[in-house]
């Protein structure tokens, strides 16, 4: 691998690893309705102000949200809203992952209980 190419796929790890937790793929896709408030996630997350502003700083970092501070307040929105496919595309994997396990345990051949 080239010095340039490594360069380009550990700045696409970075992104990857800023995802790369619970609570943050969360609060992006709580994202998805709209710019949110930080209190508005301490709340919704039941969390302290820094865990959820520490979270919110790595997604910024990553390029996968932006802030504007209006007064006292902060307000975090998605700055790529595409990152929401990648969501969709995660959700396939588990949802293949999960017929084939299904098929290899022999349930999915069962008839159903209604």
């Amino acid at each position: 691998m080239k010095a340039e190419d490594k360069k380009f796929y550990e700045a696409k790890a970075a992104v990857l690893k800023a995802l790369a937790h619970p609570t943050r793929l969360w609060m992006v896709e709580q994202l998805e309705s709209g710019e949110k408030c930080v209190c508005e996630f301490v709340e919704l997350i039941d969390a302290d102000f820094s865990t959820v502003s520490k979270h919110l700083t790595v997604l910024k970092q990553a390029g996968i949200v932006q802030d504007e501070k209006r007064g006292k307040q902060v307000y975090y929105s998605l700055k790529v809203p595409c990152v929401l496919n990648f969501m969709h595309c995660v959700e396939a994997v588990l949802s293949a992952r999960a017929l084939e396990h299904l098929s290899m345990t022999g349930l999915s051949d069962r008839p159903q209980i209604k």
